[in-house]
């Protein structure tokens, strides 16, 4: 099955904002972007056409974005553009791995905290998810923000706000690659892999089933790592001095976009 990728540029999918609060703002927004994985790895971005999108001045993005550089969520290369990065095979594994336990451990404790409503919530977005996976043209870009809802939903639902800061660190650093099968429409999309997955956490939180739903989450996780994996869209070793593509290979939307207007790519 062919997944349609819908996702927009950075400047079509941030809010202008209209307080004065606003290097906050603009790294609350750009955070959820990378967390929801609406930006990719490799992705250049321009402080000039950001702040444009967002009716700010260039000041706020560039705070904002240096939050982000020191969190390792953006990174500057040599030759000073910003860009999101792209991930190592070993960082990856190493951060699955981690993910595996504490989100496992946060599962586990919703099966048992969950309300009543809340496991309605769960199950309504699970078949969302389901739905728009069934559908002949999926939207990839709905199908990466429900699927992050769903297990912020579960992982909230453990009460615990201090693992929950911990888990939404990870998927700061691995959110641009963490869809990559919903965005390229692979064999786990047409075969549902991940809806087969959420049914039988959905399942297992309904029962109160700490340990089957700590299962369920963990086959999740790592179906979807093995297949990032296997496509061959990691670095192959630990690099923090790639160059960014070079001038013959096609810019992403954000970086089109900034040298139409003029922007800037230097913190």
């Amino acid at each position: 099955m062919k997944c349609y990728d819908f996702r927009m540029s950075l400047p079509e999918l941030v809010t202008p904002l209209k307080r004065q609060t606003l290097s906050g703002d603009v790294y609350a927004q750009l955070r959820e972007l990378l967390i929801s994985g609406h930006m990719m790895p490799g992705e250049q971005i321009s402080l000039r056409s950001t702040a444009a999108a967002l009716g700010v001045s260039v000041m706020p993005v560039r705070e904002a974005v240096h939050r982000l550089v020191a969190e390792q969520a953006l990174e500057l290369t040599p030759n000073r553009a910003l860009r999101v990065p792209i991930m190592s095979v070993s960082q990856f594994r190493e951060i699955t791995s981690i993910r595996v336990n504490l989100e496992g451990l946060a599962t586990e404790q919703a099966a048992e905290h969950l309300s009543d409503a809340a496991i309605v919530q769960v199950t309504a977005l699970h078949d969302r998810f389901a739905e728009e996976m069934a559908r002949s043209r999926p939207d990839s870009s709905k199908l990466i923000s429900v699927n992050k809802e769903l297990h912020f939903a579960v992982y909230k639902g453990a009460g615990m706000p201090i693992l929950l800061q911990m888990i939404e660190a990870l998927w700061l650093r691995i959110g641009p690659i963490l869809n990559h099968d919903l965005r390229s429409g692979s064999r786990r999309v047409g075969e549902q892999v991940a809806v087969n997955h959420h049914a039988r956490l959905v399942a297992a939180l309904k029962r109160r089933d700490g340990i089957a739903a700590r299962a369920a989450l963990q086959g999740d996780i790592e179906s979807a790592a093995e297949y990032i994996v296997s496509a061959g869209v990691l670095l192959a070793a630990d690099a923090f001095d790639e160059p960014v593509p070079d001038a013959g290979k096609p810019a992403s939307k954000t970086a089109r976009r900034a040298a139409a207007s003029g922007g800037r790519r230097t913190v």
